[in-house]
This record gives C-alpha cells, structure tokens and sequence, in this order.
C-alpha cells in the first residue's frame, strides 16, 4: 500500500457520505478509516499487528513519511496531535472488529461504516 495524504478516497467519502449518520459520527468514521489505513502501513512496516502498535511507532511513521513531510508543517505539537487522533480510533476499530471477529488489519471500509452506524443507532 502507498503511503497517501489523501484523507479518503472519493469512493470512501461517497459511501461514508451515504450512510445513516449524524455529521458528528461521520466525522469519527471518516478519521477511523484514515487511521486504519495509517495502522495498517505501520504494522506491515514493523511486521507486526496493529494491536501491538504503540504511540512512539506511530510518531515516528509520522516523522518518516515524505508525503506528510512535504504538504505539512510538522512539529512536535502536530506529532503529538496526530499520535492522539490515530490512538482514540483504536477504541472503534477494535470494538468493530470484535464485532466482526477479525483482526483489525481485516476490516473493510464498509465493515467500519457499519460499525459506526450500528453504535449510532444505539
């Protein structure tokens, strides 16, 4: 997978946009997605799984990334900001894939999309 600065594909927002959500909670689906995404290019590199990530592998992916590098002013306040997006999106993601019973690195889009409309509706 190819590193992106791309927050969602066209596809991804189209869908997120077209599921039964509160704007709020299409905000929080939109993150969980982007984050599994960046989850996922960290446990692929460190060959581990997106469980066993901790906040300094994710910092430090953040510093290594050249297309973040590039469009972005990162400083260690954007560090620690994007380090705490990426960590409270683990709380979802892992409730949905418990849900599932799979392995985060597993989920789909849609399967996070449902996962946030099911919680919506509770």
């Amino acid at each position: 997978m190819q590193p992106t600065m791309e927050f969602l594909t066209t596809e991804e927002a189209i869908k997120v946009d077209a599921a039964l959500l509160s704007s709020k909670d299409k905000f929080s689906t939109r993150l969980a997605i982007y984050a599994l995404r960046c989850l996922k290019q960290i446990a692929e590199v460190q060959e581990i799984s997106v469980e066993q990530i901790t906040p300094a592998q994710i910092t430090d992916w953040i510093k290594q990334d050249q297309n973040i590098q590039q469009q972005l002013e990162v400083d260690s306040n954007f560090e620690s900001f994007f380090t705490r997006l990426v960590l409270s999106s683990l709380k979802p993601l892992t409730q949905i894939a418990q849900s599932e019973e799979i392995p985060i690195e597993m989920l789909t889009v849609e399967q996070v999309i449902a996962g946030f409309e099911k919680q919506g509706k509770i």
